[in-house]
């Protein structure tokens, strides 16, 4: 797609020219996200406030260009990622104000572009608290977290982003804006907007404000490392843990793959002789009870058979577990140069046997494949590992994915819990949803959307028009 100069200077007089981005250059640094997709958009526009995201919005949908909404491109989709087709991408990385922070009904309004950990510490300054924490939480946006549903090892305990929203500002394609939800805890008039733009990918309108549900901040955690030379073991453990009532900030879970890997680029202490481990964590404000409730899962571990219990004794040990956990991602880049990171989700009952299949596929493609992910929740992280160069190889690579995805959705599971369909998945969308339930989608999209400008290509079915 080719824009002529008046359309620019239309998007410069909007935004001001230091805003609108043509030089080739400049374009190439918005053409991918965390995947290897990259396409290159035709310009690049950074606003600054909600009316000028509108004003660009009622000028694309009369020229009919189609708008990529993004943040920091942390994506592991593709969701960002310009289409073949080209056109603008709208990022909102200027609009990085905390607006409010409501101490008394413990909330926080929230610009789009702010980036997660900023606004993580700036409310834990003040005794509160915002626990989704997804693994790129130090360049993740909200504005990104909400279109994707971000989720993180806390979200057990404390729930993903999707509950934490209780209200937006945000901009249909033709430029209108609307605000839904508010600070009133119990909200029910009308549809829940909030909730359905939530997850949405940037489909069906621009989030340029949040209203987030902040809790207290706990003062009190202890972490242990458990490991298991079985992983059927180490799964009917976590089930034990919650049958037994403990609802823990974290339990997550390290194949032998991974950890191996992680071992490999830190050199931390983690157990090389075992089949799994887990990271659990118990939180709260009152010392006693994180101490008992942390005490009696490790009762529980050891009678389940684990190998090893590791309680950290004080926050260094702590921080070098987690640190092992957040490393995951930079040590498999050390092993190959690319990684497809999947996130297929799962009742917790299946996750043997899908890690099990999974270990199949890798053998089957000659693949690494390191999986880890969310033990308490079901959601599974299982990451190939490969060089994209080789096509040989990249013909395995997909064929181990969409077998992958077969097997989270025979298990009774669907194809992710927090990174977004995107590119990447859109082609196995039509086997994890109901065609009906994926025609009703498509009506919310013309309804809201009717010319297809936000994000097009994304999310639904390749076979379906609309």
């Amino acid at each position: 797609m080719e824009f002529c100069r008046e359309f620019v200077q239309e998007l410069e007089q909007i935004v001001g020219p230091a805003y609108v981005h043509t030089d080739p250059v400049d374009l190439q640094c918005y053409a991918f996200d965390a995947t290897f997709e990259e396409w290159r958009p035709d310009v690049v526009v950074r606003p600054a406030t909600t009316d000028e995201v509108a004003r660009v919005l009622r000028l694309c949908n009369e020229a009919r260009v189609p708008v990529i909404p993004r943040g920091m491109g942390s994506g592991l989709a593709g969701g960002t990622v310009p289409s073949p087709n080209g056109g603008l991408v709208l990022s909102l990385t200027r609009m990085n104000r905390i607006q409010e922070i409501d101490e008394v009904n413990m909330t926080v309004t929230v610009e789009a572009g702010v980036i997660t950990a900023d606004l993580q510490a700036e409310v834990e300054r003040r005794g509160l608290f915002y626990p989704p924490d997804p693994s790129s939480i130090k360049h993740s946006t909200i504005g990104g977290n909400i279109a994707c549903n971000a989720g993180g090892p806390r979200c057990l305990k404390y729930g993903v982003t999707k509950d934490y929203v209780m209200g937006v500002k945000a901009v249909l394609a033709d430029g209108r804006v609307f605000s839904a939800g508010g600070k009133p805890i119990k909200y029910v008039t009308g549809y829940d907007l909030p909730a359905l733009l939530t997850g949405s990918e940037g489909t069906l309108a621009v989030v340029t404000e949040a209203l987030l549900r902040l809790t207290v901040k706990p003062t009190v955690a202890r972490t242990a490392a458990v490991a298991f030379h079985d992983l059927d073991l180490a799964s009917q453990a976590v089930n034990k843990v919650l049958w037994a009532g403990f609802v823990p900030a974290t339990l997550e879970l390290m194949d032998d793959t991974t950890i191996h890997t992680v071992e490999e680029y830190l050199h931390i202490g983690l157990p090389l002789d075992a089949a799994a481990m887990l990271i659990v964590e118990s939180d709260g404000r009152d010392e006693r009870v994180v101490d008992d409730e942390m005490q009696g899962m490790v009762e529980i571990f050891r009678a389940a058979g684990a190998a090893d219990v590791r309680v950290a004794k004080d926050e260094k040990e702590r921080d070098a577990l987690w640190r092992g956990r957040r490393s995951v991602s930079p040590s498999l880049a050390r092993r190959r140069p690319h990684k497809l990171g999947e996130d297929i989700s799962l009742p917790r009952s299946a996750i043997p046997e899908a890690i099990r299949r999974i270990k199949g596929v890798a053998a089957k493609y000659g693949l690494p494949i390191a999986i880890f992910g969310h033990a308490g929740d079901g959601n599974l992280h299982p990451n190939i590992l490969f060089d994209r160069r080789d096509a040989e190889e990249w013909a395995r690579v997909q064929q181990a994915m969409a077998e992958i995805f077969a097997i989270a959705l025979e298990l009774g599971g669907t194809l992710t819990g927090e990174h977004g369909v995107g590119i990447m998945k859109r082609p196995f969308v039509s086997q994890a949803l109901d065609p009906t339930a994926v025609e009703a989608m498509w009506r919310i999209k013309r309804a809201l959307d009717p010319h297809n400008i936000l994000n097009p290509g994304k999310v639904f079915p390749a076979e379906v028009t609309g």
